[in-house]
């Protein structure tokens, strides 16, 4: 199982990233719901290995290109970001002080806390595009403009996947010109 759902994030990630259009030092954010993976309600069934699959087919890829993970806590931390204090930096972020836990925060956040480098959570982020695994709505931390994707891959286990990027927001009216590079 470990595998197949690893292989199936990183084909994810890998359309994903192909469709966003992203550069070094963009953000990507994911909101995990492991018990949505197994067929189960939110927080029923968190699965730190189901989160490790996930994490270990999705991380690679975004490290390689140079672009930071941002993953979204379950309701019990309000939603909070688990991201690098560089992330944090850059975006002028206050960082809070928790921990996430599997039944506390979600496996996959667990995860991400446990192997990034230089871990911290904050309650906001401005995220370039992201997935959602499960439904548990990362809009919150995308940028204002969010561009849905058609995914092919749109199913992990029993779970729905849906994923955004982001874009400028188009400005001036029908005489303006725009960069077509930015849509």
């Amino acid at each position: 199982m470990y595998d197949e759902i690893k292989k199936k994030a990183r084909d994810l990630v890998l359309e994903v990233l192909d469709q966003a259009n992203l550069r070094k030092g963009s953000v990507f954010v994911i909101g995990c719901s492991s018990s949505t993976v197994c067929g189960e309600g939110y927080g029923k069934a968190s699965s730190i290995d189901i989160a490790q699959a996930l994490f270990d087919g999705i991380y690679p890829e975004l490290k390689e290109r140079g672009i930071f993970l941002a993953a979204q806590c379950c309701e019990h931390l309000n939603r909070a970001i688990i991201t690098s204090k560089e992330v944090a930096d850059k975006q002028m972020r206050e960082i809070v002080n928790v921990v996430p836990q599997p039944k506390a925060g979600g496996s996959f956040a667990t995860i991400t806390y446990n192997t990034i480098t230089d871990p911290v959570a904050v309650e906001h982020i401005i995220a370039d595009a992201g997935i959602d695994i499960g439904g548990v709505m990362i809009g919150m931390h995308l940028r204002e403009v969010a561009v849905p994707l058609n995914l092919k891959n749109n199913i992990i286990g029993k779970a729905h996947i849906t994923a955004a990027r982001t874009r400028p927001k188009f400005i001036g009216g029908e005489r303006a010109h725009y960069n077509e590079s930015m849509k």
